[in-house]
């Protein structure tokens, strides 16, 4: 039976309907959800500071539900202030902290970067701005705080699309034609991105699970605090899904400025080691791997911002002591002190010396043991095995530790990369000079009002909040009996007399 040509037209014009409308619809999809728009900085800093490391497929939270988090939950918050209160970096005139990417995938996501970890702020007095330093340790920013926050609003009722869309239209109404909402955009948050963030955020839940668990004995494992993380806790069982072993490792975030000096070999020919153990032998491969556990992923362009980034933070110099008027630098006291630190900290500590990024074993330094039993030898294989399985070729974790213990870091800008030691547990360069007996037994973490006496951070006022105007402590009291957080060890120099203390601690002060 042949088909009359009527109706041969009406099969022609709907099939051409029907392609037009399913390219429509592939249109529809592909701008309001894959297309990307290129970011644009104006110098590398910025681009340290905010641009995406390409995490926004899988851990891009939508830019508006980002936005008015803390203005639904301000209870889930430590304080007031929004996001502000758990010490990111916010600089001013910005829309997002430093370390945060807001880019275009389709709609505007927001992820993290490698500088939520690693800028840091300081003043020299309680009322005035923070300075902002790239490659800084980010010692006020409480990352495990902004997690359990997420985590806790995914599961309470209030993060619904009618009440989380009310506040955004409040939010986005004097934006529309200036980067705001639209009909169809609001649609779309409505019924596909609020659901989805939700839904997103309770199955990451279950991958930090392990933070929460109790520790030999029924005791609760202690809270990183601000500045720190379980690092390789996290490249364990976020990166590589390896079981839990009940370990647990805090470590302090680190300066990465100047990482020329910590790549490559020695003066004698012998290879450096990077990470806290030893547990890397090169900066390309730290940057690579920190990365991809942020969400980064291994496309093609992956490993030229790689390369990039090695370049900017590899000549990077770190900040110079920032008191000139009060506090000034002693020349005297320098010259000794150059003299003190050459006999007693060099060999450990001078850039590409004999000790320097090299494993001092721990039956030497004596410090916390927990952060080396967080990782080994089936570890890094198995984080060797999924790089390698991505398609990335850079050089492998070191799968034989020996010896067990801590690498010796180059002490550049050491002013700023308080609290000392690797777990942070040492408030000032003073205090590590003194036996550990004399040392805190705990101090609040998270201030960034510079010491410049006992070089380090001081300790923060207590504050009036609430309407009855009680005295309470904002800060993370840090208590260094908890697991993982002991100040023992690394004794060397605590022999000094006083008059050589200060004229080392004047030394360190210009490195």
């Amino acid at each position: 039976m042949s088909l009359s040509p009527k109706t041969k037209r009406i099969l022609w014009v709907s099939a051409i309907v029907l392609v037009i409308l399913i390219a429509l619809g592939a249109w529809f999809t592909w701008t309001k959800f894959f297309r990307e728009e290129k970011e644009v900085f104006a110098n590398e800093e910025e681009h340290f500071k905010y641009g995406s490391l390409g995490a926004e497929g899988e851990r891009g939270v939508p830019y508006y539900l980002w936005l008015v988090l803390p203005r639904i939950f301000p209870d889930l918050m430590p304080g007031p202030g929004g996001y502000k209160s758990l010490g990111v970096v916010w600089e001013e005139g910005h829309e997002i902290p430093v370390g945060f990417s807001k880019k275009v995938v389709g709609f505007e996501r927001i992820t993290n970067n490698c500088a939520v970890c690693h800028t840091a702020t300081y003043r020299l007095s309680e009322d005035e701005v923070p300075h902002v330093v790239a490659a800084g340790p980010a010692h006020t920013n409480n990352v495990q705080g902004m997690l359990r926050f997420l985590f806790k609003a995914a599961h309470d009722p209030r993060f619904n699309s009618d009440i989380i869309m009310n506040e955004i239209r409040l939010v986005s109404a004097n934006n529309y034609g200036n980067g705001g909402l639209s009909f169809i955009d609001r649609q779309i948050y409505h019924y596909v991105l609020i659901p989805f963030t939700k839904k997103a955020l309770l199955q990451q839940e279950k991958q930090f699970t392990w933070m929460n668990r109790y520790i030999t004995g029924g005791h609760p494992k202690p809270d990183w605090a601000p500045g720190r993380d379980d690092a390789m806790n996290l490249t364990k069982y976020f990166m590589t899904s390896m079981s839990e072993d009940n370990t647990f490792g805090p470590t302090d975030f680190p300066s990465i400025w100047n990482l020329g000096i910590r790549s490559g070999k020695d003066n004698a020919g012998k290879q450096m080691l990077l990470n806290w153990t030893g547990d890397t032998p090169a900066v390309r491969s730290v940057l690579i791997d920190s990365a991809l556990g942020l969400g980064a992923p291994a496309k093609p362009w992956f490993l030229q911002r790689m390369a990039d980034l090695d370049h900017y933070l590899s000549n990077l110099p770190p900040p110079k002591w920032p008191f000139t008027e009060t506090n000034s630098i002693n020349q005297q006291f320098v010259n000794e002190g150059q003299k003190i630190y050459a006999r007693d900290c060099a060999a450990c500590h001078e850039p590409r010396a004999e000790f320097t990024n090299k494993v001092i074993p721990i039956s030497e330094i004596k410090t916390d043991p927990e952060r080396m039993y967080s990782w080994s030898k089936d570890a890094a294989a198995e984080a060797n095995r999924r790089v390698k399985q991505l398609g990335i070729d850079r050089p492998p974790m070191v799968e034989t530790q020996n010896p067990y213990g801590y690498v010796s870091p180059p002490l550049d800008g050491i002013w700023l990369r308080a609290p000392y030691l690797h777990n942070g547990s040492v408030p000032t360069l003073r205090d590590l000079l003194n036996p550990p007996n004399e040392r805190p037994q705990s101090f609040h973490r998270g201030y960034d009002v510079l010491d410049p006496m006992n070089v380090g951070f001081k300790e923060p006022p207590a504050r009036r909040t609430g309407p009855e105007s009680v005295l309470t402590q904002p800060y993370v009291l840090f208590d260094t009996r908890e697991k993982g957080n002991g100040n023992q060890g690394h004794t060397y120099g605590t022999q000094l007399s006083n008059e050589d203390k200060e004229k080392l601690l004047e030394y360190l002060k210009t490195l």
